[in-house]
């Protein structure tokens, strides 16, 4: 078991996971929350975590075995459920083990949550929710496989780790990374489709996009009360097939 480059590649994607706390700042910022340190003191912890795994790996073997591959990807959900706990319990005021349980729930698209009264919390809260299940239905690990090989690591262990069926073998194209690459361009392609669709039908932007995210999962969590309500509609419950 090469512990080095599981630490290594562990590192790479809680710095993915890190970057991608910058939409919810971004929203934060966008509708003037007076407290930002909710997400900027977990983009901070998980930023440095990411760089002392990968410098602790730094110096590893570029080949994944499967059983590395495997392990990193276990190791890798359960550590990136306990971070998805840090902003909840900062920006939302709940206890670790009800943000344990909804960020779980978010990563792993089961949909079920312990909030109510969504339409008190900070917006960037709210949608952080949504990229957490939006990243859970892809799969943050795939992510990762796209930048794995521009660091020298091959990534198809992780691949086949991480796929579920029996057409985890297969590849789309010929090099993995751009198999990587189409899956999520086509993802974020559906996801945009249906928040244009939401919008049009006369969703707020913010309600059409947070609705939008988890949209193609099998369980969705609502963004707001108000956007619950309004998607409850026949032919919004239809669009994300439309599209």
């Amino acid at each position: 078991m090469n512990y080095a480059v599981i630490a290594r590649i562990s590192g790479v994607l809680a710095i993915i996971f890190a970057l991608s706390l910058c939409g919810p700042l971004a929203v934060a910022v966008w509708y003037q929350e007076p407290v930002l340190t909710h997400l900027l003191i977990p983009m901070g912890g998980t930023l440095v975590l990411g760089l002392l795994l990968w410098s602790a790996g730094y110096r590893a073997a570029e080949r994944v075995s499967h059983r590395d591959g495997f392990l990193i990807v276990a190791v890798f959900w359960a550590l990136l459920s306990l971070l998805g706990t840090w902003p909840l319990m900062l920006g939302a005021h709940v206890s670790m083990l009800d943000a344990l349980f909804e960020s779980v729930s978010a990563f792993t698209t089961t949909g079920a949550t312990i909030f109510t009264g969504l339409d008190g919390f900070p917006k960037s809260i709210l949608f952080y929710r949504q990229q957490m299940q939006w990243l859970g239905g892809m799969g943050l690990v795939v992510l990762g496989v796209a930048v794995l090989p521009m660091l020298g690591i091959g990534g198809m262990q992780l691949y086949k780790a991480e796929a579920p069926g029996p057409m985890k073998e297969e590849k789309f194209t010929p090099r993995l990374v751009d198999t990587a690459k189409a899956l999520w361009t086509i993802y974020l392609g559906l996801t945009v489709s249906c928040a244009i669709g939401y919008w049009i039908a006369g969703m707020t932007p913010f309600d059409a996009i947070a609705t939008a995210c988890p949209r193609y999962q099998p369980v969705d969590f609502p963004p707001t009360t108000q956007a619950w309500a309004f998607i409850t509609t026949r032919q919004l419950r239809l669009w994300p097939f439309c599209s």
